[in-house]
């Protein structure tokens, strides 16, 4: 069964008034990039330097979410030593810490999503959502930023007259409280990106160790390095409520294609602990530390998180379709006794 509403439906269940198409046009949509190496901005504000090193000269400032060319990629003598790449930019060169690298890639609109739904990958540097409330109308809500993953459950018409995907979000609870954004700016994962990797291989002859001294991952099968890699994992702020992540040995018990982190809040303010459609989860501790890609920051080898292992994307990915329990595709959650992790 799929979920096709007319535009009758649309408007039956949102309520839009004339009033709305008004500001249409006025909408942010999302941004996209110029050129073949663009990197957006995914912190508050970071500085441009004259040369690839954070002791010359500040020559000028870029701020959240704005799209920068990057002529070069520039490993720098002097460093930092855990992530020496710096970019080079107009007018200078940024650090790579906050930088992430972005594209736009629009995608033919599937008219019929299943009723149980559907996992999309957002292929722009950000989309922007909004929510319809009866009494204010159309507002702008969470950005949706490139690489992260989202459940799709209905495509409707929206409030610029296109196709827009209606998102569910786990942590609202209310239908009325689902949000929207252009379809086009989705990729469908597809089933075999959900396909277990090295499934022949018992899943006791698995295992990932993590050493938060060097920051870094590896993952056995048998006694064989399959994959070796930095990770970021969680800042020791000291105290009862450090944010270090765990030493020990887990399994992991609950998998997550789609995770929304964060608080749970219908908000467009980008400065807030909002982190929505986390991508390829994998939980080991019952408080909720895994493994999950990260689309925020480019810092891996330093401690940045608030617990979780932070990964690149691909890398996070491999870790969720190698590790046991398997997926199916297009689960929501998947729980089990899985792969051992020795986290020292």
């Amino acid at each position: 069964m799929t979920i096709k509403l007319s535009r009758r439906d649309f408007l039956r269940y949102s309520s839009y008034s004339l009033g709305a198409v008004a500001v249409a046009p006025k909408m942010d949509l999302g941004i996209f990039t110029v050129g073949d190496s663009v990197g957006r901005i995914a912190d508050t504000a970071i500085s441009v330097y004259s040369q690839p090193d954070d002791t010359s000269s500040i020559v000028g400032q870029r701020f959240r979410d704005e799209l920068v060319n990057i002529y070069e990629d520039v490993i720098s003598k002097n460093g930092p030593g855990y992530n020496p790449l710096w970019y080079r930019v107009w007018n200078g060169y940024i650090h790579s810490a906050r930088v992430f690298k972005v594209k736009t890639l629009l995608n033919e609109v599937i008219e019929s999503v299943p009723e149980t739904g559907q996992l999309v990958e957002v292929t722009v540097p950000y989309s922007q959502t909004y929510h319809y409330s009866p009494r204010s109308g159309w507002r702008p809500n969470y950005r949706l930023y490139y690489g992260s993953l989202h459940w799709i459950i209905a495509l409707e018409e929206g409030p610029d007259g296109q196709p827009w995907y209606r998102i569910k979000d786990e942590l609202i609870s209310s239908s009325y409280e689902n949000y929207f954004a252009p379809a086009e700016h989705f990729r469908w994962v597809q089933p075999e990106e959900y396909a277990p990797i090295s499934a022949e291989v018992p899943p006791d002859k698995k295992r990932i160790e993590v050493d938060l001294g060097t920051q870094s991952l590896v993952a056995y099968e048998n006694e064989e390095v399959v994959l070796k890699t930095i990770i970021s994992s969680g800042i020791p702020t000291g105290g009862k409520n450090s944010w270090e992540t765990p030493r020990g040995t887990f399994y992991v018990t609950t998998k997550l294609p789609s995770k929304h982190m964060g608080e749970g809040i219908l908000t467009d303010d980008l400065e807030a602990y909002i982190l929505p459609g986390v991508p390829w989860v994998s939980f080991f501790t019952s408080k909720g530390v895994g493994f999950h890609g990260t689309y925020w920051h480019n810092n891996f080898g330093m401690t940045m998180s608030h617990g979780c292992i932070n990964m690149k994307l691909e890398e996070a990915k491999w870790v969720f379709r190698w590790t046991t329990p398997a997926v199916p595709a297009n689960v929501v959650e998947k729980n089990g006794m899985g792969t051992k992790v020795v986290v020292t």
